[in-house]
């Protein structure tokens, strides 16, 4: 539901992003080609039944859309519907409206003690004061939040990006759990491993091999080029991938929107925007009672 509402909202979102920080987020409409699918059928039936765009193609239409991939592909399901957004800009954007609002304050590298009814302590002594708070830290958001029953725990993910040129990957393409991503400049996103080991955020080179031999077993071309990046992050995990959004039992202006998991990207303007029909007490056509759960007071 949040994908599905996100989706339909990310265009018009991203010609906002661009008028205001004068950043492009560089947001692709490129589709996705899923290969070596083993549940197919109940890939088809889920998205007939949550009317998205998914169909099988043959190997003569997937080699048309990807010429350079790897031969030997039968045939592949494919979401023609389904676009891309560069984050690091897109971050960049948001960060450079939040820094010129006139109605928001950036405050960094304060390390906060307790979140308490409209009241952020923080370590130096100092208290801000709030008509209501948003907890939205990520993997992090058990440790600020330790007394609820949240779930949210971090996962690592190593990822590394290619130098390579315009054309030689086309689409998003995801096989066997590890995806390429094409940028418009060419660079080729390579990603990601699922790593729990709490907060350390360390690149290995045995991750990055892996991950240069996932996507080079793809597009064989892609070993021409030299690796440009490689770095870690900690994803917020959660059970099923289903995000807690809502307010905290036990508080009646303290709320939580955080466990996204793998698609943060994905869900972010819906989940935002559930949130915030759910603080003005509006209806929404997302029902909110899915995403309460993690959320009450142990």
């Amino acid at each position: 539901a949040l994908a599905k509402r996100s989706q339909a909202i990310y265009a018009e979102l991203i010609e906002d992003l661009e008028a205001e920080s004068g950043i492009d987020p560089e947001i692709s409409h490129h589709g996705l080609l899923v290969l070596n699918v083993e549940d197919q059928q109940a890939a088809l039936n889920w998205a007939e039944n949550n009317a998205s765009w998914m169909e099988t193609i043959s190997a003569e239409h997937l080699y048309d859309l990807e010429p350079k991939l790897k031969t030997g592909f039968a045939s592949s399901l494919w979401m023609p519907k389904v676009a891309s957004v560069r984050n690091p800009r897109l971050l960049r954007a948001l960060r450079t409206i939040m820094n010129h609002h006139a109605a928001i304050t950036v405050r960094e590298n304060q390390k906060i003690a307790g979140i308490d009814e409209g009241r952020v302590s923080l370590l130096s002594g100092e208290i801000d004061y709030a008509d209501l708070v948003v907890v939205c830290s990520g993997a992090w958001t058990s440790q600020l939040m330790p007394h609820i029953s949240s779930e949210i725990e971090p996962v690592k993910g190593q990822m590394l990006v290619f130098d390579a040129p315009v054309g030689l990957v086309n689409r998003v393409v995801l096989s066997d759990g590890r995806y390429v991503i094409p940028r418009k400049d060419g660079n080729v996103v390579a990603g990601s491993t699922l790593e729990y080991t709490g907060f350390e955020k360390l690149t290995n080179e045995e991750a990055k091999q892996s991950l240069i031999d996932s996507a080079i077993s793809l597009f064989p071309s892609l070993a021409e080029y030299k690796v440009s990046h490689h770095w870690a992050g900690l994803r917020p995990g959660s059970p099923k991938g289903i995000p807690s959004i809502g307010r905290i039992d036990g508080y009646r202006h303290v709320y939580v929107n955080a466990g996204h998991f793998r698609n943060g990207l994905v869900l972010a303007p819906a989940s935002v925007e559930l949130l915030s029909k759910i603080i003005d007490t509006q209806s929404s056509e997302i029902d909110p009672s899915p995403y309460s759960v993690g959320l009450r007071t142990e």
